[in-house]
């Protein structure tokens, strides 16, 4: 492999000769082989915005005009983005578990800029004079105590009203119309495990539709917790060697290139120090893991089957379920939301740990790995649910003979008699009912509890299906 050598604060530094970064991105390189896996592409390319805004910010405060030309400005904020949009992926090397405040990527980034930008005015990259240099003009205004969780919060932000939120209310869309193609659709109520009252499958996905819109809800919550960004604190929250300025005209910047509200921390001692924004976040993104379980796990049961289980909907089939039995088929994509969630709920004690512990005095010293989880969680829950929505959810059917069968067999049926007996004497039915094999209804006939009109209406299992009417 052919080599350069470059040099840094602490001496020379062999790396490949072609490469983008520089001296202190190979020695993390060299340093941290823990993960064998960079940082999520998500977050560089929020390094790569968050540096363009600040390049944005400097130039409109007059502070990169005094250092570098016209042209010189323009190529630093197009290397910039040419990070944001995903080019030169490949030089972006440093792992995950790396330097716990991010300033080896942090860093990364910086020289891949300033090469990438003395590139764009015809340079040559490979001048150790720097005429745009990655710290005094890319990083100005900057530490990475600062800037590392600015871009967690960009990049979590964009996942989530990119992805997640628009994949969790499709879900909610396509429950709530098979409710409405199911609202005349009778079926026994479960509670414990055990026959309840009659409903409609209708009413039962209709909890499952609101299920899902509460969790895009969450997914805007989560959204918001992340909108003030710690630029501008540098070092320790203080500002120091930036301009008063600064702050705003970055969350500007972002704010106006995302659409996404960003706005200055309210205080940037807690905007450095702590993390306190992705722990709610990620508490968000739990509660959303817990209901996409549910729903995937109600989901489930109900197409068990097809013989010996509910069997009350159809799942489409996808793929063939067993190496031994053959025509089997297993509802695949609730099985993998479900290890999507479990996962999710995994990552949260994670980010909890990290937020309570990784943070001391001025820094947290977890947010590497913070950044990879929260993006994690997000991105698998986004993909998982629209796959979940358009090859699962879209396709179920319902099954009325089988959903329609049970209620008359239910002893729950009793519960309607309330009114006319009491609770006592309905009881003792049911209870003779279950040791006789009987319906409900054919011992009220036989024992004459009602007469056959009233019993009629109080036996109606559709207007068992909503409240008392007058």
């Amino acid at each position: 492999m052919n080599e350069r050598i470059e040099r840094d604060s602490m001496g020379e530094v062999r790396l490949p000769a072609e490469v983008y970064y520089g001296a202190q991105t190979q020695r993390a390189v060299e340093n941290f082989p823990i993960a064998l896996a960079p940082l999520p592409p998500k977050m560089i390319q929020a390094l790569g915005l968050v540096k363009w805004a600040c390049a944005s910010a400097n130039e409109e405060l007059g502070l990169l005009g005094k250092k570098l030309a016209p042209e010189q400005i323009a190529a630093l904020k197009t290397a910039a983005l040419e990070v944001a949009d995903g080019q030169m992926a490949d030089q972006f090397p440093i792992d995950i578990y790396q330097t716990g405040s991010g300033t080896s990527s942090n860093m990364n980034v910086n020289e891949v800029v300033s090469n990438r930008a003395i590139e764009l005015c015809g340079g040559d990259r490979f001048d150790m004079k720097k005429p745009i240099h990655p710290n005094d003009h890319v990083n100005m205004g900057q530490s990475t105590n600062d800037i590392f969780p600015t871009a967690i919060h960009v990049a979590g932000a964009q996942v989530l009203r990119n992805g997640l939120i628009p994949a969790l209310k499709a879900c909610a869309d396509v429950l709530y119309a098979k409710a409405q193609e199911w609202a005349d659709v009778l079926k026994i109520g479960r509670t414990h495990l055990a026959d309840a009252t009659p409903m409609t499958l209708g009413q039962e996905f209709s909890g499952l539709a609101r299920q899902m819109e509460l969790a895009a809800e969450d997914a805007r919550n989560a959204e918001a917790a992340l909108y003030e960004l710690p630029a501008g604190g540098t070092a320790v929250g203080s500002g120091i060697n930036t301009h008063p300025k600064f702050a705003a005209e970055v969350a500007r910047f972002l704010a106006e290139k995302t659409g996404i509200p960003f706005r200055e921390a309210a205080n940037h001692f807690e905007a450095n120090a702590q993390r306190t924004g992705v722990v709610r976040c990620h508490a968000l993104l739990k509660a959303i893991a817990v209901t996409l379980m549910n729903v995937a796990n109600n989901i489930r049961w109900l197409g068990s089957g097809p013989r010996c289980g509910f069997h009350e909907i159809s799942l489409p089939d996808l793929q063939p379920g067993s190496s031994i039995m053959p025509g089997k088929v297993n509802p695949v994509l609730c099985e993998s939301m479900i290890q999507v969630a479990a996962r999710v709920m995994g990552n949260d004690s994670t980010i909890a740990v990290c937020g309570a512990t990784g943070g001391q005095f001025q820094l947290n010293i977890t947010m590497p790995l913070m950044s990879a989880v929260l993006l994690e969680s997000v991105e698998l829950m986004a993909r998982c649910t629209a796959v979940f929505t358009g090859r699962c959810v879209s396709g179920l059917a319902a099954n009325r003979e089988k959903c329609e069968s049970a209620v008359e067999q239910s002893l729950s049926m009793v519960t309607s008699l309330n009114p006319y007996i009491g609770y006592e004497r309905a009881a003792a039915l049911a209870k003779e009912a279950f040791k006789t094999g009987k319906t409900i209804r054919e011992l009220c006939l036989e024992k004459e509890v009602l007469p056959p009109d009233v019993l009629a209406q109080a036996l109606d299992p559709m207007k068992m299906t909503r409240p008392l009417t007058e």
